[in-house]
């Protein structure tokens, strides 16, 4: 089966452990703060549902601005390591100055210490993947970088189990200081990274897509989906059932069935497309917004949970993946734009949900709309795309 084969090849790849082991240890890193912050900004600090959305609003804001800054001029650089290399250590000291926040201001700089610079390594990781895999295995460029990011999802998803255990523990400082060590694992499996370049010759042998303004729309809409959800869904569970250990528990579930679904997507984007595998995901979300809503059940969230792993997958594999595409000669660029996209996105769904009042279900109303707008712009490029051939004949 290719399924093995493209495996054997994966694994075999030279200094390939490296790049696997680094996300898995930020997405640990990452993974334990992510349900906790809204909370802890809220419980710990004291901080209101505007204060805590202009915080992340903020930080994300100036994280923005370093990621597509950082992405412009990378490709320019022959070594891109050091990049996430400062970006870490800028990371670890604002995690050490939001440890000790008691108010607003103090909560804001170690955030936006800890999370703007943080743009400044995704993007980097997977353009300096890109370019290692195409060196030494271009047949299966694509996939590795799925299962990169598969990667990362299982360890964000340990990382939700392991803050869980560390709230029960430590309270929200144990919480805290595993999110530092992941970003500390992170700068020493760098520190051993032999960064590799790839040849102009393999750059030139891979295949891209092209440019669509609409489908970037489109993504942005998705991603803005999947904020709202990433940081409301803490709060309404913590209102709804009390725990706020639930919800990385909730989140967990995902992590069963993430690298499996981005497997399969990855494969069917590549037979079929990427384009409806997106469109197919993009159904997915839609229905597990609408059952948020609508469902005061807690096992039934538990439920829909793989419905949106799929969605999931293919937003952050296959979406990923055809954004880069776009600009298959500018590594850094491409994955930095992807990267951007999904903090537009983010940037937009903080504020959403202030539209409506309190932390409550209906707040998912929202996303479920943003979701309708992309599937129907979807419907519509591939539409066009389908009549093309049509025209032409026609013609």
């Amino acid at each position: 089966m290719r399924l093995w084969q493209d495996l054997r090849a994966f694994l075999k790849i030279k200094g390939a452990w490296v790049l696997v082991l680094t996300l898995l240890f930020y997405g640990i890193g990452t993974g334990i703060l992510a349900p906790m912050n809204a909370i802890y900004l809220q419980d710990s600090v004291g901080l209101g549902k505007l204060e805590i959305a202009s915080i992340y609003s903020i930080s994300l804001f100036l994280n923005m601005v370093l990621t597509i800054s950082v992405g412009i001029v990378s490709d320019r650089m022959k070594r891109k390591k050091t990049i996430p290399l400062v970006a870490a250590v800028l990371c670890m000291t604002g995690i050490i100055i939001y440890m000790g926040a008691s108010s607003y201001v103090p909560a804001l700089i170690g955030m936006c210490l800890a999370m703007a610079p943080s743009g400044m390594i995704m993007g980097q990781l997977f353009a300096m993947a890109r370019s290692h895999f195409t060196k030494f295995a271009p047949d299966v460029v694509e996939i590795s970088q799925i299962w990169l990011r598969a990667t990362y999802s299982v360890g964000f998803f340990t990382g939700l189990l392991l803050g869980a255990n560390l709230f029960l523990i430590a309270t929200f400082q144990g919480v805290l200081w595993g999110n530092l060590a992941g970003y500390a694992a992170l700068f020493a499996l760098l520190l051993f990274y032999r960064e590799i370049t790839a040849d102009s010759s393999a750059g030139k042998r891979a295949a891209g897509e092209p440019f669509s303004l609409v489908m970037l729309f489109a993504i942005l809409l998705l991603s803005c989906a999947d904020a709202i959800r990433g940081l409301y869904l803490p709060l309404v569970i913590n209102v709804r059932f009390g725990n706020p250990e639930l919800m990385s528990y909730i989140w967990s579930t995902q992590a069963v069935f993430e690298l499996l679904f981005m497997t399969m997507a990855g494969y069917w984007a590549a037979k079929y497309g990427s384009k409806p595998i997106i469109l197919l995901g993009s159904l997915f979300a839609l229905g597990t917004y609408v059952t948020y809503t609508v469902s005061e059940s807690l096992p039934v969230f538990f439920i829909v949970q793989p419905l949106y792993s799929f969605f999931v997958s293919v937003l952050y594999g296959v979406g990923m993946g055809y954004v880069q595409r776009m600009f298959i000669h500018r590594t850094g660029f491409g994955a930095s734009l992807y990267v951007f996209i999904s903090q537009t996105a983010s940037l937009i769904g903080y504020f959403l949900p202030l539209l409506i009042k309190g932390i409550t279900p209906q707040i998912f109303w929202i996303p479920a709309l943003l979701i309708v707008l992309s599937i129907m712009l979807m419907v519509k490029v591939l539409y066009s795309e389908r009549m093309k051939p049509g025209r032409t004949v026609e013609g």
